[in-house]
């Protein structure tokens, strides 16, 4: 493994056990899209799946199945246009997100039937457990913040989405 990798993988191992989780541990400067432009939720999961895809170098339809086999269990569409799709899937080595802030908002078949524009997707591997839980947990709070929410959806800049999602100085506190 190399030195990075190894870094990398230390780095999430100690956030995911009791430390402070940063949402940088879940999600890669690349892995943010400032201004998708979908007509279905099956389409934005697909991109979600395409994006996530480069960062597991996992198939792209696997995840998007595993994507779909959760929204059938009920929609992670949360409520005040955000939505947090996930899945856990045995071949996925560390959790991994991939943030979409949608041009226009989107009929997601939400809590409160509002149209989704901010969805933070969330891949976890199958044994993850309380990990798992931590991780969506960490991005919920992040996103229930309504001065978050908007200034997401006011930047425009993958850079700037980014920016916003990892400092959040206090509410880096641990899960």
């Amino acid at each position: 493994m190399a030195g990075n990798q190894a870094k990398q993988f230390s780095c999430v191992s100690l956030a995911f056990n009791g430390y402070a989780m940063n949402i940088s541990d879940l999600l890669a400067p690349d892995s943010v899209i400032p201004a998708l432009k979908v007509q279905s939720k099956k389409l934005l999961l697909q991109e979600l799946a395409a994006r996530a895809a480069l960062q597991t170098r996992l198939p792209e339809k696997r995840i998007f199945e595993t994507l779909i086999e959760r929204e059938r269990l009920g929609t992670t569409g949360v409520g005040q246009g955000i939505a947090i799709p996930h899945g856990r899937m045995a071949e996925v080595s560390r959790i991994t997100g991939v943030f979409a802030r949608l041009e226009g908002g989107l009929d997601y078949e939400a809590v409160d039937s509002q149209p989704v524009d901010l969805v933070f997707m969330l891949l976890a591997p199958e044994n993850a457990g309380a990990d798992h839980l931590k991780a969506l947990a960490r991005v919920s709070r992040l996103l229930r913040n309504q001065a978050t929410c908007e200034k997401l959806r006011a930047a425009h800049t993958a850079e700037a989405i980014y920016a916003i999602l990892t400092d959040r100085g206090s509410s880096s506190q641990a899960a």
